[in-house]
């Protein structure tokens, strides 16, 4: 299979024998210039502009993803720590349905369906792998020893189901090849269940306090007022950086990825969603780099995943729809309902394998070299979508076999049965943490 061809709207034409044909450069720019409007319109420059004009974004969405980190981390001893990841990937996600919802306006599908696979099979496929890599190489600089596999905490186990249902449910979508209002509004109502079920887990005990980073250490030892407070400076202080520095940050880095050369489709597919989701890697990577926080880190991404899976993908029905004027669906040709596939199938391998609540040495290898293979091979899609499901299917076949393969559907019945009520305080399962 090889990628498809489609066109954005062209730039200014040539008038007959008015000009002479331009150069490789002249024409590079004019490309440039045509798919930064189609992402973001009056945003593409006549030319790169200076350095500095480029850069400055960069430190600030570095700074606001550490500001919007720090605050999850302190907010995960006021609710739980799933919720406090919600929150954080709300905000973290904000330039990701930006440029999707531009796209959408456009009604340009195959550009649709490219950004949004894509930033999916790039927080599974890259992001997963490299939070294992960033543990490990951590745990041997500071241990000198392997880390096979990272733990997940009992509570972790709503993430992992909850990042199925929209899984599941998307194979319908890809079976009717539509998405439509309906779905949005399925693909709503999951993610609301899935804030419901977070909200009934006990928030952190306060002897994890000390294992916080010196910022959000600092902040945990005040008195409860100024506590809170500090809390929601760092999330409103990061989200308004974030949301001041994102748009800036993805103009000036899309210019230099098109500048260069970056076909339109590979662009669309991988650059603006590696871009996109940039805060995202920042605190996940920062929370990588100590053992105990790996799991964290881990469901950083996972949760972002959720988000995109639902709300993210009920928003562009939605967003289409305004744009033609009238209650529609969106409709995927046969190329895109294979992208869908494909992505479907890297998902449901990876919740399955978190299924068993960790993340091992072998897993992240494997989803990182699936990944990679139909990364620099697109022709192999179809290919690398058989080995997803055949390793799905082996992964079902052992979680029948041998007992206990699923630990993540064990530890939600204990968590219902401890907090399905609210009990916060009665019957807690003491939650395994860290790595080995």
């Amino acid at each position: 299979m090889s990628e498809p061809t489609p066109r954005l709207p062209a730039a200014q034409s040539h008038r007959a024998g008015a000009r002479a044909e331009p150069g490789v450069g002249e024409r590079v720019r004019r490309r440039a210039a045509v798919i930064l409007a189609v992402l973001a319109p009056g945003a593409a420059p006549s030319a790169l502009g200076g350095f500095w004009a480029n850069a400055w974004p960069f430190p600030a969405v570095v700074f606001s993803a550490f500001l919007i980190a720090w605050g999850a981390e302190c907010a995960q001893f006021l609710v739980s720590q799933g919720l406090a990841l919600a929150i954080l990937a709300w905000l973290q996600a904000l330039p990701e349905f930006a440029v999707e919802a531009v796209i959408a306006w456009s009604r340009q599908v195959h550009f649709m369906t490219a950004n949004f696979t894509g930033s999916l099979r790039l927080l599974v496929g890259l992001g997963w792998p490299l939070i294992y890599g960033v543990a490990a190489f951590g745990t041997w600089r500071r241990e000198r020893r392997l880390l096979r596999r990272i733990h997940l905490d009992d509570e972790h186990c709503v993430e992992v189901i909850a990042l199925g249902f929209p899984i599941l449910y998307f194979l319908i979508i890809y079976a009717k090849g539509t998405l439509g209002l309906l779905d949005a509004a399925i693909l709503g109502g999951m993610y609301v269940l899935y804030l419901w079920v977070l909200q009934m887990v006990p928030p952190r005990e306060m002897e994890h306090v000390e294992d916080l980073e010196a910022i959000p250490r600092a902040v945990m030892r005040l008195p409860r007022g100024p506590r809170v407070a500090a809390i929601l400076v760092f999330f409103l202080a990061g989200g308004a950086i974030l949301y001041l520095a994102a748009e800036p940050f993805l103009h000036s880095m899309l210019r230099f990825a098109v500048y260069f050369g970056v076909s339109e489709y590979l662009f669309i597919q991988w650059v603006a969603p590696f871009l996109s989701e940039f805060p995202e890697k920042i605190s996940a990577l920062y929370w990588a780099r100590q053992q105990a926080k790996a799991p964290m880190a881990l469901m950083n991404m996972v949760s972002a995943n959720i988000n995109q899976w639902t709300m993210l993908a009920a928003m562009i029905p939605i967003v289409y729809s305004f744009s033609v004027g009238t209650a529609t669906f969106v409709p995927f040709d046969e190329f895109q309902k294979r992208e869908i596939l494909l992505t479907v199938a890297q998902s449901m391998l990876g919740m399955l394998l978190l299924a068993n609540m960790s993340f091992h040495i072998i897993e992240a290898g494997g989803i990182f070299f699936l990944w990679g293979l139909q990364f620099v091979r697109p022709h192999l899609h179809e290919e690398v979508t058989v080995l997803y499901f055949a390793w799905v299917a082996y992964e079902l076949f052992v979680a029948v076999v041998v007992r206990r393969r699923l630990e993540a559907f064990v530890a939600f019945a204990h968590l219902w049965k401890a907090h399905g009520a609210r009990g916060r305080g009665a019957g807690k399962d003491p939650a395994r943490t860290g790595a080995s």
